[in-house]
């Protein structure tokens, strides 16, 4: 992908997002921009590194064909002199841009903005198999599909992303991707006020259910204010900010609106931080000062009447027990209890799971992840196989970000079992980015890495609320992803 491509590219989601920005103005904004810099660099074709092309052979079998699994075959085209590689995923649509659902829940972009044909990615070479894996035999190096037919691998890449599992909460139904099927959920979900962003519908909902908030705000009369509330639940989920950037939008949304004042808005969240990152967390906790928001740790949304639009939290916290006289302390008593929370407009982030596929099979964990090194990404039992994206077991990384590192490491090292290296050259560090939207207008990018410190490309503040990263976010990360990552140069 040549770097006149991107800027191209970019200029046209800008020219498509931002009718009042001049090609001109444009392209002075790029040229004084190191970060847009840095983009169009990143996705530039590396001429020398492309020589260095691979010998080994082996039948190589990709499961999954979203950013992460397209990303690999395309990088694994470019390393190896002779490729053979199969990618199976049966979703003509697999190809999306979810960074962007947040933005179509803020009114900035529509569906069709994140949506691709999986078909137009497919690198050149890779034969693409139109089913679904239903089961995994790594002792004989075999996946099944839906239809019946086996198929022989030498090596094996897992990236089937993550399941939806709304159905965990009682009174909603359904396991969905973000994108494909999704009419099971949507008989409760994106309507009479409960929402979630986290499927590619499901933000189209989300922006209509701001709107109809506001409307209700404009409306209201009483004393009490309205009640918004946004769940963060007990799993991992992919894009840990989303819970808290659909809090701000609304937020954003409410105050041009007028009304911001008949609205309360409380984020609840299983865990007991804003943030894992201390840094990050802290400038949150200011945010959220300034933005009058309220909230309430260690409380898991459980059920939810969506008639009464009454939903019921778990809430714990921990009691001092009996006095140890050999440790001298008192023993800690965890301890919890049912809470109900009436509701005018609630956010929902679902409870997220590996594909039980995948999750309960022989390359599955008892936790439902595929069990990788964390560096290596390679699978912990079996050396043929890697995992990457939103399905491996890693701590943090089920971000876009993420996966952008992951699926390098995944081919150099795929790629040098094959050649029978006995070191694995490539490590992940556990690079993770949060674009954190905190108003239309502008966003704070939260990066980090296992050692849970700021680990910023820029010498710039990742703290502070900048409009230059909101110019990135909207303009210049989906062409560096879809015309970068997917042709495995970025």
């Amino acid at each position: 992908m040549k770097s006149d491509k991107i800027i191209e590219e970019i200029l046209i989601e800008i020219e498509k997002h931002d009718g009042g920005m001049s090609r001109r103005h444009a392209m002075k904004l790029l040229a004084a921009s190191p970060i847009a810099a840095s983009v169009i660099a990143s996705a530039t074709i590396a001429t020398e590194a492309e020589a260095s092309s691979s010998s080994a052979t082996g039948k190589i079998v990709i499961v999954g064909g979203g950013l992460a699994g397209v990303a690999t075959a395309a990088k694994l085209t470019h390393r190896l002199a002779n490729p053979d590689i199969t990618l199976i995923e049966p979703n003509p649509h697999s190809v999306s841009y979810q960074p962007g659902q947040t933005l179509i829940a803020a009114g900035v972009w529509d569906k069709s903005d994140i949506t691709y044909e999986t078909a137009n990615f497919i690198p050149k070479g890779v034969k693409w198999i139109k089913d679904t894996v239903v089961s995994f035999d790594p002792k004989n190096n075999k996946v099944t599909t839906a239809d019946g037919t086996e198929i022989g691998y030498d090596y094996l890449v897992v990236a089937t992303g993550l399941t939806l599992n709304f159905a965990a909460i009682k009174g909603l139904e359904g396991e969905i991707t973000s994108m494909g099927a999704n009419d099971v959920v949507r008989k409760k979900v994106g309507k009479d006020g409960v929402y979630s962003v986290y499927f590619a519908d499901g933000a189209v909902d989300t922006r209509k259910g701001i709107d109809e908030l506001i409307a209700k705000a404009k409306a209201h009369k009483g004393p009490e204010k309205l009640q918004a509330l946004f769940t963060d639940p007990d799993t991992a989920i992919k894009c840990g900010g989303a819970p808290k950037k659909v809090m701000y939008i609304t937020h954003d949304l409410l105050k041009k609106a007028g009304v911001r004042d008949k609205v309360e808005l409380t984020f609840c969240p299983s865990g007991d931080k804003m943030f894992g990152v201390p840094e990050y967390n802290a400038a949150i906790f200011e945010q959220f000062k300034v933005r009058d928001f309220k909230w309430e740790f260690k409380t898991n949304l459980v059920a939810i009447d969506t008639e009464k639009k009454m939903a019921t939290f778990e809430k714990k916290w921990l009691e001092k027990g009996e006095y140890d006289e050999d440790l001298k302390e008192y023993t800690m008593v965890s301890m919890s209890k049912l809470v109900e929370k009436k509701y005018d407009f609630i956010h929902i982030t679902p409870p997220q799971k590996a594909p039980d596929l995948v999750g309960k099979s022989p390359i599955g964990s008892s936790k439902g992840w595929v069990p990788v090194v964390k560096e290596t990404l390679q699978h912990v039992t079996y050396k043929n196989v890697f995992a990457l994206g939103d399905v491996a077991a890693v701590p943090m990384g089920k971000t876009g970000g993420s996966a952008r590192k992951q699926y390098n490491v995944v081919a150099e090292n795929l790629i040098a079992v094959m050649e029978k290296q006995e070191k694995l050259p490539a490590a992940y560090d556990g690079y993770t980015v949060c674009p954190l939207i905190t108003s239309i207008g502008t966003v704070a990018m939260l990066e980090f890495n296992w050692t849970a410190k700021p680990a910023p490309s820029f010498p710039l503040d990742p703290t502070q609320e900048r409009w230059i990263w909101w110019l990135v976010k909207v303009y210049a990360l989906k062409p560096m992803t879809i015309y970068g990552m997917l042709s495995g140069r970025a």
